[in-house]
């Protein structure tokens, strides 16, 4: 792949059908096991603008989102996809243009503030969800709790069963139980406050609270985060029930593959929606992209020929007319210049500088104590030419201390491991604030792993191959955020043109485009790859061997991830009622 160019997505597209088909074609009104009977709820964003200082994130914006379907709001990091989500809440003011809702719609919004309700229990902290029923709870609650009503409380009491009733209050706590048994709150968690909580259980509970009491739209910003498989997988079977309108930010492919009938891009300054899921978008954008292009190239050469045939027949009197034609047709065809988007694909690349031999790592019952505990317990395993194997499972501890045992970043406290004489390895860190702890340039910085022979301005091109151009060169590396800190870390890793590769959480901070870079430079790499991730498309598409460490043993298949969740023998070995897998850590 030549530097600069975008990777090149895995598609999905049925047989038989292109992504112009989903571009152009009406939309799917319901998803599978839908209703077909669907309120005509919608949000409508009407000449919506907005700039920080001199930079424009949006500009006269026009959309319609409308119920029966569920858009996916993607863009590069900064696009403002976070802030459309709070414009369509009503929570932020746009410099123009406005928002609108029917009068008795309701939005509901995933809340990002983890303690903004500390000091309630979780069953009413999910019921806020639904503020106007909220609110008649704690008023009915406080009614009853008298030990005398008035004649007044009798008659309000009334009115507010009625209205209670009509908005199934009776159901709202069977609805609570539902929805947090389906995020994997356990209920000895339930009557608790939410102070009490871990900050993953607290994102469980505020999911909870959007999708509680059906709200007609809703707003989602990074749902997956901090879910399980299980978890991912009953919400994913939630939206495609839901009847109502569903607007997601996610950085998850996989989540928005299964989820989103339609796909809002933010690019340009604008938002452009597109019929189909994130792997749809990708197919029909590149062919926009490419075809715009093209039609460029054809102007440009049309325009070459005109101007060619002007200056040599410009002085000749027989061809004067002819000459004077082709001008006035010249000044008409000019090239479209293409907008300059956000988005911005890193350039992902593994080259080994030599292929592995027959012997590539085998370990022999390692055995490690993190903080006094066992993560690793006579641990063996030999990887063969070609593996690409994914650790998954809920024992990060265990991962990170094999690779870190394997990069000999520790020792183990027993137990041997031997890598063959052919491989060179290169890792990737889940923690690396450890590399960037100094006063150096980016340029700096990587010089200290580029060849001595090389010069600074090598340096800098491989730097503006990871979206590190001009002055962003000289940034001191104290100041990177954790998704430009990533990109380094990766650069570092092309740099020494290993064979063997070994990457802990290397998706975390990055955005889509990245992950995509990054994924599709795995699956083109020739040797080994021994990684961990939470992103399960990143997973399904790498791996071709699965391990997983569980509490009973070693858990080591031949096979892809997506059968590896779907092996009734693996989840025999794990237990039948074990907690469910963990993608998302």
């Amino acid at each position: 792949m030549a530097s600069g160019e975008r990777p090149v997505a895995k598609s999905r597209e049925p047989r038989g059908c292109s992504p112009w088909f989903f571009l152009f074609s009406k939309p799917r009104r319901n998803r599978p096991g839908r209703s077909t009977r669907v309120k005509e709820i919608m949000i409508n964003a009407a000449n919506v603008a907005l700039a920080y200082g001199k930079r424009v994130i949006f500009q006269d914006v026009n959309i319609k989102f409308t119920a029966g379907n569920c858009y996916g709001l993607i863009g590069a990091n900064g696009a403002g996809k976070s802030t459309f989500l709070k414009i369509l809440a009503g929570e932020m003011e746009p410099d123009r243009g406005e928002v609108s809702v029917g009068a008795r719609e309701r939005i509901a919004m995933l809340r990002q503030d983890h303690f903004a309700f500390d000091e309630e229990t979780v069953f009413h902290t999910v019921t806020m969800g639904h503020p106007r029923l909220h609110e008649l709870m704690m008023e009915r609650e406080a009614l009853y709790a008298k030990s005398e009503l008035s004649e007044e409380d009798g008659l309000r009491c009334g009115e507010i069963e009625g209205e209670f009733a009509e908005m199934n209050g009776y159901e709202a706590e069977s609805e609570v139980a539902v929805l947090l048994n389906g995020l994997g709150i356990v209920e000895g968690l339930r009557g608790k406050k939410m102070k009490e909580l871990d900050g993953g259980d607290k994102v469980r509970v505020l999911l909870a609270q959007a999708l509680f009491g059906n709200p007609d739209i809703l707003l989602l910003d990074e749902p997956t985060n901090n879910l399980d498989y299980k978890s991912i997988n009953w919400l994913e079977n939630f939206l495609s029930r839901f009847e109502n309108t569903v607007i997601i930010v996610s950085h998850d492919r996989h989540f928005l593959n299964q989820v989103c009938t339609h796909t809002a891009d933010i690019d340009f300054g604008r938002i452009q929606v597109y019929v189909g899921n994130y792997d749809f978008w990708y197919q029909a954008s590149q062919l926009s992209l490419k075809q715009k292009q093209n039609e460029n190239k054809k102007a440009s050469a049309k325009a070459e020929e005109l101007k060619e045939f002007i200056q040599r027949f410009s002085s000749n009197a027989s061809k004067a007319k002819q000459a004077t034609s082709r001008k006035k047709l010249l000044e008409k065809l000019t090239a479209e210049e293409l907008p300059v988007s956000s988005r911005k694909y890193p350039y992902v690349v593994f080259k080994p500088e030599r292929s592995c031999g027959d012997i590539i790592l085998e370990i022999e019952d390692l055995c490690k104590k993190v903080d006094g505990v066992v993560v690793l317990d006579n641990f063996s395993l030999t990887v063969n030419k070609g593996d690409k194997i994914a650790f998954v499972g809920d024992n990060s501890l265990a991962r990170t201390a094999l690779f870190e045992i394997l990069a000999e970043k520790s020792t183990p406290d027993s137990g041997d491991f031997r890598w063959g004489q052919t491989i060179s390895t290169a890792y990737f860190p889940k923690e690396n604030s450890g590399y960037f702890n100094h006063d150096l340039s980016l340029v700096e910085w990587l010089r200290q792993f580029a060849p001595p022979t090389e010069s600074e301005s090598f340096s800098r091109g491989f730097l503006g191959r990871m979206l590190f151009s001009g002055e962003e060169a000289l940034k001191k590396v104290g100041v990177l955020s954790g998704g430009e800190r990533v990109r380094c870390m990766l650069a570092r890793m092309m740099l020494a043109d290993a064979n063997a590769l070994i990457l802990d959480e290397p998706t975390n901070h990055l955005d889509l485009e990245s992950i995509t870079a990054l994924n599709n430079g795995l699956i083109a790499f020739p040797e080994v790859v021994l990684f961990a991730s939470h992103d399960h498309e990143f997973v399904s598409t790498v791996a071709n061997r699965i391990i997983e460490i569980t509490p009973e043993g070693v858990i080591d298949r031949m096979m892809n991830f997506d059968d590896y969740l779907e092996d009734p023998e693996v989840a025999r070995l794990r237990g039948g009622d074990a907690e469910p897998l963990v993608v998302n850590l």
